[in-house]
């Protein structure tokens, strides 16, 4: 299935959790229009298990599902994509195995690696963190004038990561953003369903008020 990413505005970054399924079900049913399992602890064979499950969920749901990292994994998981950092397989060899029409993301944390993912056969780049974030320990925050330049610059789609929440959309959008990631929103919810419809109504209220309005 070929997905067009241009109108697709929330993007769920999620580890595994005991409830994924039913957490990312929530999410979806409240606004989030993309799925990415990503997760550092999952030795090979319990991570395909997980992310064919997900996969299962995401189809159903008519949402993208996108694994991170591993482009042999997400292959044979038939997953519809993969994304990669900058010190992972390099995004050529991931649109190799993965083939022509899967989902191709790329991370981005600086002007020369943005600069360098015009040249990559990518779908989408991710731009950020705007700030520090636990997610990724050890990153310096890239700022929204780098989510800003990117959101400008860039031919595809750029979702934009670190700290988005109801409260940090309007900003991010006043500089030009129109794609976001969230993790801690979401992941750390009581009510992830109504965390998401929270979040995916200051989105679209962000990017389009006159049609958001009732």
């Amino acid at each position: 299935m070929t997905w067009a990413l241009a109108e697709r505005r929330l993007y769920l970054c999620t580890s595994d959790r005991p409830d994924l399924e039913r957490f990312v079900a929530d999410c979806v049913e409240g606004g989030v229009d993309v799925v990415q399992l990503r997760d550092k602890s999952l030795d090979a064979r319990p991570l395909l298990a997980r992310a064919r499950a997900l996969r299962k969920v995401c189809r159903t749901l008519g949402v993208p599902f996108v694994l991170n990292d591993r482009p042999d994994l997400a292959l044979e998981a038939e997953a519809d994509g993969v994304h990669v950092g900058q010190d992972d397989a390099p995004a050529a060899l991931a649109r190799r195995i993965m083939g022509p029409e899967a989902l191709v993301g790329l991370s981005t944390h600086a002007e020369p690696d943005l600069v360098a993912a015009a040249a990559e056969p990518v779908d989408y780049i991710s731009a950020g963190p705007v700030v520090a974030t636990p997610t990724k320990p050890g990153r310096p925050p890239a700022g929204p004038a780098y989510a800003a330049m990117a959101s400008a610059r860039s031919t595809v789609p750029v979702f934009v990561t670190g700290g988005v929440s109801p409260d940090t959309v309007a900003p991010l959008a006043a500089l030009g953003v129109t794609h976001f990631v969230v993790v801690r929103w979401l992941t750390e919810a009581s009510d992830p369903h109504g965390a998401a419809r929270a979040l995916r109504r200051a989105v679209d209220e962000a990017l389009d008020p006159e049609r958001s309005r009732p």
